[in-house]
């Protein structure tokens, strides 16, 4: 991830030029200003490296741009400090602040300029944004997109330029602006809007004779070059020259606002009150683009007054703005301008008008920037509202207040407004009736911070259609009529960092990037955490951010690092538990909110919950959707909610003050079981012979309903991430062995289908630990046939014998011959894999007649299907396939799709082996039909490979590599294959087995 380099600076209006510090930095080679200036045009944006190749190397030969390109990059990130570049998936991105690009300050700067009401301030920032031109735009760069950039910049460049004439020409600066407008009117023979402000202009200080010779040359050139007439505008300019209109005069100052007066909310002067009252944006606000850019649409939508069009012509307006006592021209054109004293920010054209504010709500947790972005999206439009702008912090989330009362805002609003203070209605429905009414016909942004609910705002809503609300709260205020809503989130990992650098500075983040994504990734993207990160970094310039980011790793004590003055996430968090305990509707909700702390699992749903505290199902889900209301929870799906990392560590506070230590053990064995008993369930269906090892190992609550192996193995995936965190979370109690191995072990088969080789083996490591800890011989002995088992599946054969042949041993020393007989058919296989065939048809034999003895048909099955495989290996092809039907005979008689598919399988390779071509694609084809049926996704795959031998074999070679795509695809989706290794097994000519289907027996 690219770090930001707070000190560079790009300049690319005139000559490329890059500077650090103040110093510039030299760029070698034409490429590297191409590349340079092709991002800086789009900074934070990505640019793709086809794009890149197109716009910089133009017809170059494709086979060599893009090793080009990136010897480019890497020169660039040689000669540039930080990390500027990024890297991103299909090209690039700049990663600098816009402001630092002097193409960006231009356009903030006219833009800030077309929003001003004031002419003489709109001026002076049209001036600063002409001043950054150091000549033509890109200049010496000859690539026709930079040609096509610099010319779109250039026409930006006059039509600011000529936007500035306008308004001095409405502040009476026309004997200034004569000499500019000359040169620019030469150097531009064809642009009309120019020569119509200098004819205004030579007008204005008494040269009418010069202003109608200009008309006349300016139709002479027209005509010459174009072969057209002036347009509509200079025709009326000139006729309104020749008449002497004095709508071209400049307009007098008119004194206090005419619409002031009674019921106006005017002041005891009579001129209207236009408020101000927005705090501070601040400094540092990053990210958020998308955010900024919704809810600027939503505000636009309020209709205020736009600024200029740049092709109006000077000192015209739309009709309505036409100084009194002066109609349109009767030539105009409808919706063309009349003649009269320019307007800044009028407009030409016609608007549709909303029938009511607009209002856009802001809802997220605390502390996740939601104030922070209105602020700076009010201060970002407070020029379209010329009625003023309004703030009140409700106090619906503040520590140690109440709710602000909407009689009393009411009162301030009215008082804001203009209203004296001893005018101002006592009772809510007067009060609500003169705000409505004195924001009839303004053009008002109120911003109300930190609502509790919707019944708090609806009375501060104003009534114009040109007027403007935005709201934040923690609560979706999903009731409130005509609302647009924003969810805030997080910050992603590249924006959080990227805040981290703006508030402290940027060096330290520069010095130890690794560090400051893991202070990022330990806030968990709050901003109000980073913040309070930057302000402790600030107080102690001798702390690092290694040494900040140890103290975080703490949980324990995080909450504690992330507090520094009035700024604390404990507080934050706090206040919507609070709010919760003092409602009687959330009582539970709050209990709740304790629990769920208690718990390592990354989701919630309706049956953990009911678990965990001991509730129906009706009752858990209520409280869930009362905490999702107070944003203590966040939505992660149907019927599954997330807690913040950081609100999980003050809820787990939090539980240790409100319950006592068995309350909260009781409560987590629980949701254990609760994890347990679903688990085995799957197990059950997914691998009906898992019942032998699962019998010690029950749940104490009753689990998900589950019927069919489908919803088994679709319940193992929605809730995977959760069974894992429990079963670790379950291996980490001191004193509940049986809880933790029941739930690692019910947790092997829908795993092992899964193909989640790794985690089984670190999590059954664990439990084999507490099995020895506690002296349990037959839970040794099942902990040590799994990790066994699970070695054999990624290859570790040598591994897996030990494991498995301390299995027996310990099956032994616990008197439990029948759980041998699955212990001997895998160390059977594994002496297969090791090429020790003796020694596996001995394991295999023993293991056989274990089953007899017991009549245990599936283990019977299941023995002599691998015996089958051996003989197979061995060369004794008669007999393979003899005993791969006496398996299959048996699977015919039990109901499971999985385990027939196998035996399938079985037969179709010893039919290949013996060249019975025919009769192995039929098995092979039966094999993948029942394992599909069964929901085995890798033995799909092992059955799709052998039949793009067999297919291979009968010369079939298309059909072959169908088949051989469909198991590569499988094995990586399963995470056996990266897609670098499928990619090299499609590039051979005949691609090798995969080591996954080596692997098995």
């Amino acid at each position: 991830m690219g770090q930001l380099c707070m000190s560079m600076e790009i300049n690319l209006l005139g000559p490329l030029e890059v500077t650090v510090d103040g110093v510039p930095v030299r760029l070698a080679g034409a490429r590297r200003v191409g590349v340079l200036a092709r991002l800086a045009l789009s900074a934070g944006q990505v640019v793709s490296s086809e794009r890149m190749a197109a716009d910089v190397w133009g017809g170059s030969p494709v086979s060599t741009v893009g090793k080009q390109l990136h010897i480019v990059i890497s020169k660039l990130r040689e000669a540039l400090p930080g990390q500027v570049i990024a890297t991103v998936p299909g090209g690039y991105r700049l990663d600098l602040p816009l402001e630092h690009l002097d193409v960006h300050r231009f356009s903030q700067l006219t833009r800030r300029a077309r929003a001003t009401r004031d002419a003489a301030a709109a001026t002076g920032l049209y001036e600063r944004a002409l001043a950054l031109w150091r000549g033509e735009a890109l200049h010496g760069m000859g690539e026709v997109w930079a040609r096509i950039e610099a010319a779109r910049l250039e026409q930006e460049r006059l039509t600011a330029l000529e936007d500035c004439v306008d308004l001095r020409l409405s502040i009476g600066d026309h004997h200034a602006v004569l000499s500019e407008l000359t040169a620019h009117v030469e150097a531009h023979p064809l642009r009309e809007r120019p020569r119509a402000q200098l004819m205004l202009a030579l007008y204005r200080a008494a040269r009418p004779a010069e202003a109608l010779a200009l008309y006349q040359e300016t139709r002479r050139a027209m005509a010459d070059e174009l072969g057209i007439e002036p347009g509509a505008e200079l025709r009326r300019l000139q006729r309104a020259v020749l008449a002497g209109d004095p709508a071209l005069d400049l307009a007098p100052d008119l004194g206090p606002d005419p619409d002031s007066g009674p019921g106006s909310g005017s002041g005891s002067a009579g001129v209207r009150v236009v408020p101000a009252e927005l705090p501070a944006d601040t400094p540092a606000f990053t990210a958020r683009t998308a955010e900024i850019t919704w809810l600027d649409k939503v505000l636009a939508d309020a209709a205020p007054g736009s600024p200029a069009p740049a092709d109006v012509a000077p000192g015209f307006a739309a009709p309505a703005d036409v100084a009194p006592g002066f109609a349109a021209p009767a030539d105009a054109a409808p919706g063309s301008s009349a003649l009269a004293n320019s307007v800044p920010g009028s407009s030409a054209l016609a608007r549709a008008t909303p029938r009511s504010p607009v209002i856009a709500a802001i809802d997220g947790p605390g502390g996740i920037g939601k104030s922070a972005l209105a602020i700076h999206a009010a201060h970002a439009a407070m020029d379209r509202f010329p009625g003023g702008v309004l703030y009140v912090d409700l106090h619906g989330a503040t520590a140690g207040l109440p709710p602000a009362d909407p009689l009393q805002v009411l009162g301030r609003l009215l008082r804001s407004l203009g209203v004296d203070g001893a005018a101002v209605p006592s009772t809510m429905e007067e009060a609500t009736a003169n705000y409505r009414s004195i924001t009839a016909t303004r053009q008002v942004l109120v911003l109300l911070d930190n609502a509790l609910d919707a019944s708090q705002v609806r009375p501060l809503v104003p009534a114009g259609p040109g007027c403007a609300v935005i709201v934040t709260s923690r609560r979706r205020l999903a009731s409130l009529d005509g609302a647009e809503h924003l969810h805030l989130t997080g910050l992603d990992d590249h924006d959080a960092t990227a805040l981290l650098a703006r508030v402290t500075g940027g060096r330290r983040v520069q010095a130890e990037p690794a560090e400051a994504d893991r202070i990022a990734a330990l806030c968990g993207g709050l901003p109000l955490a980073l913040r309070i990160l930057a302000a402790r970094l600030a107080a102690r310039p001798d702390w690092t951010l290694s040494y900040l980011a140890g103290r975080l790793a703490d949980a324990t004590s995080r909450l504690d690092v992330l507090s520094h003055a009035d700024l604390a996430v404990r507080t934050a968090i706090a206040v919507s538990h609070h709010h919760l305990r003092e409602e009687p509707a959330g009582q539970d909700a709050a209990r709740l909110f304790t629990l769920l702390g208690l718990l390592d699992t990354p989701t919630h749903t309706t049956a953990a919950t009911a678990a965990l505290t001991d509730w129906p199902a009706h009752r858990a889900e209520a409280a869930l959707d009362r905490l999702l209301d107070a944003r203590l929870l966040e939505p992660a799906g149907l019927d599954r909610h997330r807690m913040h990392d950081l609100i999980r560590l003050y809820a787990r506070e939090q539980a240790a003050l409100d319950h006592p230590e068995p309350e909260r053990r009781a409560a987590v064995r629980r949701a254990f079981h609760h994890y347990l008993a679903g688990a085995k369930s799957a197990s059950l269906l997914l691998d009906p012979s898992s019942a032998h090892a699962l019998a010690d190992y029950d749940g104490d609550r009753p689990g998900v309903a589950l019927a069919t192996a489908q919803e088994a193995d679709h319940w193992t995936d929605q809730e995977s991430d959760n069974l894992l965190a429990a079963a670790y979370q379950a291996a980490s109690v001191q004193d509940d062995p049986r809880t933790a191995i029941g739930l690692a072990c019910a947790l092997y088969w829908p795993f092992a289908r899964r193909c989640l080789d790794r985690e089984l083996i670190d999590l059954h490591t664990r439990t084999l630990e507490i099995a020895v800890a506690s002296g349990d011989l037959a839970a040794q002995g099942l902990e040590h046939h799994l990790l066994g088992d699970r070695n054999q599946a990624m290859g570790r054969f040598s591994v897996s014998a030990e494991h498995l042949e301390q299995a027996l041993v310990c099956w032994e020393r616990a008197d439990r011959p029948r759980r041998m007989m699955s212990t001997y058919n895998g160390l059977g296989i594994t002496y297969a894999q090791l090429r020790r065939y003796d020694d596996a048809l001995a394991a295999m034999e023993n293991g056989q007649a274990l089953a007899e003895a017991g009549a245990l048909p599936d283990l019977q099955a299941i023995f002599l299907s691998n015996r089958a495989v051996i003989y197979d290996k061995l060369g004794r092809l008669d007999e393979a396939i003899a005993t791969a039907r006496a398996s299959l005979a048996i699977w015919q008689e039990l109901d499971n799709p999985a385990r027939k598919g196998l035996a399938h399988d079985t037969l179709a390779h010893a039919h290949r082996s013996a060249g019975q071509l025919g009769e192995a694609e039929s098995a092979y084809r039966q094999a993948i039909a029942l394992q599909e049926e069964g929901g085995h996704h890798f033995g799909v795959a092992t059955s799709a490979w052998g039949l793009g031998q067999t297919c291979h074999d009968l010369g079939r070679h298309d059909e072959a590599w169908q088949w051989w795509r469909r198991s590569l695809d499988i094995l990586h989706d399963v995470g056996l294959l990266t897609r670098e290794q499928v990619d090299q097994h499609l590039a051979q000519t005949v691609p090798d087995t995969p080591a996954p289907i080596l692997n098995v027996l």
